[in-house]
């Protein structure tokens, strides 16, 4: 079987590539446990200058295996151990988490290339980089209110940094934005087009100690970015931490705009939204990212045993109606006691703790 994820050194530069194409590079947990491992190993390496993430060529070049980066997590698999007893997808998610935060907080520069699909967990394992690289093939989303899960892998931390209200508007609808969007709004560090990266990874092959420096030369403008262009009405529509005023200031502004916004929150979790917006209001005032992943830890696992997220992957993932019948249907519904039952905490044995190496 081939490797699911290749780590090894090349020069001096720790190479992580992603190599599940068929799966457009999915996450499992033997995937993560393979970064981490390859990750503690270059911490206390002298010869390891800087870390690349990046995916695999797909094999002879089939451009349907070639649409990613990353994306998300093995969703499949966290679904069927909701059905049963919940195990192996808190473990992926505990695992999984620990890579988010050891990428966070790693000593040595990480660059990772965001060369196409970019979603959940590829969001996970690059936005921690220090250096994101964005082409015109990137796609770039946090689709999870559409499948009744949350924004995790550290969206708590991240989205709320986002310029403006953009944080809570990419949580609630699920926006999928390109790479000059992700450039402008500062997901991205640089941008440069596809046809660049081989040559530009090659020249920190070649002299890693010169990494920002060979991006900088690398990066070129992007294109105008239609988010920016969306901003104002974002800030104020979403101006809201409450779903129903967002909904009431949408309605009220009756834009085609604000029309196309509530036709999309229509379809997604109303349980999920109200978790995302509490979510990014409690990560936004964290000042340590191992306090974001406990918090979302806790959520996670909650959240896998309420009825939306079997309902979500059935209806999204399984079996592709696209009719998810949400448990609760309304905004309304959800009550401030069931989501203040989503953030509480675990057992103290339970709670998500960062990888016991990092305290070595």
């Amino acid at each position: 079987m081939t490797e699911e994820v290749l780590t090894f050194i090349d020069n001096g530069v720790g190479r992580i590539r992603l190599n599940r194409p068929k799966a457009i590079h999915a996450l499992t947990p033997g995937m993560c446990e393979a970064v981490n491992e390859a990750l503690l190993a270059w911490r206390k390496d002298d010869a390891v200058v800087a870390v690349m993430i990046d995916h695999a060529p797909a094999p002879d070049g089939d451009p349907k295996l070639s649409r990613g980066f990353c994306a998300g997590g093995d969703i499949a698999l966290i679904a069927n151990s909701a059905k049963a007893d919940c195990v192996e997808a808190e473990r992926f998610f505990h695992v999984e988490y620990r890579m988010n935060h050891l990428l966070f907080v790693y000593d040595k520069p990480i660059v990772a290339f965001i060369d196409g699909i970019t979603m959940g967990g590829g969001v996970g394992i690059s936005l921690p980089a220090r250096y994101r690289v964005a082409t015109e093939r990137t796609m770039f989303a946090m689709p999870e209110t559409g499948i009744g899960l949350f924004p995790d892998v550290g969206g708590g931390w991240f989205l709320p940094r986002l310029p403006g209200r953009i944080g809570a508007y990419l949580a609630a609808t699920g926006g999928r934005i390109d790479g000059a969007d992700a450039k402008a709004i500062g997901l991205a560090t640089h941008y440069m087009p596809s046809e660049k990266l081989e040559d530009v990874k090659a020249k920190i092959m070649a002299d890693p100690a010169s990494l920002a420096a060979i991006l900088d030369a690398g990066t070129e403008t992007p294109p105008p970015s239609k988010l920016e262009s969306q901003r104002a009405d974002i800030d104020r529509l979403f101006a809201s931490d409450r779903y129903e005023d967002i909904l009431a200031a949408l309605n009220a502004d009756g834009s085609e705009w604000a029309q196309k916004q509530l036709s999309v929150l229509a379809t997604k979790s109303p349980q999920t939204i109200k978790v995302a917006l509490r979510q990014l209001v409690e990560g936004a005032a964290f000042t340590d990212f191992a306090d974001n992943m406990r918090n979302e830890y806790r959520i996670a696992c909650h959240v896998i045993r309420r009825p939306d997220f079997v309902e979500g992957v059935r209806a999204v993932i399984f079996e592709k109606d696209n009719a998810p019948k949400w448990e609760p249907a309304t905004p309304e519904a959800v009550t401030d006691a069931l989501v203040d039952s989503l953030f509480a905490p675990l057992p103290p044995e339970k709670e998500w703790t960062p990888l016991p190496e990092l305290s070595a």
